[in-house]
């Protein structure tokens, strides 16, 4: 837990760094009058570089790299599945005594927090205190479900940047709106260049709402095929043991 914590901060830094580049570059390559230099930095705002754009561009990239956590995360649990926790002979019965060494080696591997480990871990435990495969299949199903609530909660910071995403890009709507009901109210209404200022305000205030849907549904894109491997993967361990462990206990000598 604590090198997942290590990790997950590690990652953030390294995201901020690279939005910051990233946003450093977009600066440097694009056209300062030009759309694509208006549309993904506001260049022309008088806050600038304090834009709502470089603010969701930041939160995007840490949206990428919590992303980037969880494909770490599975592919260790994938890892996992060929560790040969359990002996995989078709014909091998488990018995109290040889679960012994299968069960030390699954506690350690379990402190890590892995799926695997943690289900054989409990699966022995309790037959060998009740000696029932029946308990221990219940056990197995449980513990998946709750495991499967887990996984969820792990993208509960994911979901909210989701959600601050679009939210930007409409305060950034309403900052763009506002400005340009400035210009239209400080303006001379006489002046030929009113319109054409007043455009250019509102049109900044629409390029973030469009910014910040392209990002959320590109990190929604990401996360959803990322949720559906490790769902995929918790239940390629659950399978494991239903076939390794659970149909191969035997309570006799």
């Amino acid at each position: 837990m604590k090198s997942y914590t290590l990790l997950r901060l590690i990652i953030l830094v390294t995201m901020v760094v690279v939005a910051v580049l990233f946003i450093g570059l977009l600066h440097v390559g694009l056209d300062r009058e030009g759309y694509a230099a208006r549309m993904l930095l506001d260049r022309r705002s008088t806050s600038y570089p304090m834009t709502v754009q470089n603010i969701m561009w930041v939160v995007f990239f840490i949206g990428a790299g919590e992303l980037l956590v969880r494909i770490i995360l599975t592919a260790k649990e994938r890892g996992q599945l060929s560790a040969g926790y359990l002996p995989e002979d078709p014909h091998a019965m488990l018995h109290a005594k040889n679960l012994i060494p299968v069960y030390q080696r699954a506690a350690q591997a379990a402190q890590e927090g892995h799926f695997l480990p943690r289900l054989i871990q409990r699966v022995i435990l309790l037959f060998q205190s009740t000696k029932a495969t029946d308990q221990a299949h219940s056990l197995l199903n449980s513990s998946l479900d709750l495991f499967m609530h887990e996984l969820e909660l792990g993208y509960n910071m994911l979901r909210y940047i989701m959600w601050l995403i679009p939210s930007l890009g409409f305060i950034g709507t309403v900052k763009g709106i506002s400005d340009a009901l400035d210009v239209t109210g400080a303006a001379n209404p006489q002046s030929a260049t009113l319109l054409s200022d007043v455009t250019k305000s509102l049109a900044v205030a629409f390029d973030t709402t469009l910014l910040a849907l392209l990002m959320a549904s590109v990190l929604l894109l990401v996360m959803h095929i990322i949720q559906g491997r490790e769902e995929s993967t918790l239940n390629r361990s659950g399978q494991y043991c239903l076939d390794h462990l659970i149909s191969r206990l035997h309570v006799g000598n």
